[in-house]
């Protein structure tokens, strides 16, 4: 009896995990927390939700996601990664710096709230901060979100910032264009597009923190 081929490549297993459509856009929506499973499909509008439950079931099943029900008085049901899977950060932020050189990336492409976070950790510029230590807050509609900058690295998540340095509060879309599009602060201050509280010369600094092309 002719033995079954199995291929013992880690590539090919990991594949096997997280390789179907949608599986690790799902991994980049968890990796700034837990959400509600409304939620998801809000950060990923284009999945149907029967798809969407399949990828979060086969998620659940390799370990990579996990449920969890909040405690009263929110007691609802939410998605998170588990350690295991939270270890796929350093694979998005890797694949995000080899496709940003692609001549078929989409330029004309929006970036929700997640996918815009997640692309400072992957675009940061040591070299680009150096000498800067600041801290930022930023609120993008409904999310918050806290940034440091410290002897050249880099943190940004969920929640508030303690003594904030900068709070900027805009539309994501517009941060995104004030980071990526070269849009003016100034102008879109002026235009009432972006509110900021303190230094505008240390947030100005922030937006240059995440060139596209940086080896």
């Amino acid at each position: 009896m002719e033995r079954p081929f199995i291929d013992g490549c880690a590539a090919t297993h990991s594949l096997s995990l997280v390789g179907e459509r949608w599986a690790l856009l799902v991994v980049r929506e968890l990796m700034l927390g837990p959400k509600r499973f409304t939620d998801l499909r809000e950060g990923l509008p284009n999945v149907s939700p029967n798809v969407l439950a399949q990828r979060l079931r086969d998620l659940e099943e390799v370990g990579v996601v996990q449920k969890r029900k909040l405690p009263p008085p929110a007691s609802v049901q939410v998605y998170e990664l588990t350690e295991w899977g939270y270890g796929l950060e350093p694979v998005l932020i890797s694949l995000g710096r080899w496709a940003v050189h692609s001549p078929f990336l989409p330029k004309e492409g929006t970036l929700g709230i997640n996918s815009l976070i997640l692309s400072f950790r992957t675009m940061f510029n040591p070299d680009a901060a150096k000498g800067l230590k600041a801290s930022y807050e930023l609120r993008l509609g409904e999310e918050t979100f806290y940034a440091k900058v410290s002897n050249g690295g880099f943190e940004v998540a969920r929640g508030h910032a303690t003594k904030p340095d900068v709070i900027l509060e805009a539309d994501p879309m517009i941060l995104t264009a004030l980071v990526y599009g070269g849009h003016s602060l100034s102008q879109a201050i002026k235009s009432g597009e972006v509110k900021l509280e303190g230094d505008k010369k240390v947030m100005e600094r922030f937006l240059k923190l995440f060139p596209l092309l940086h080896p």
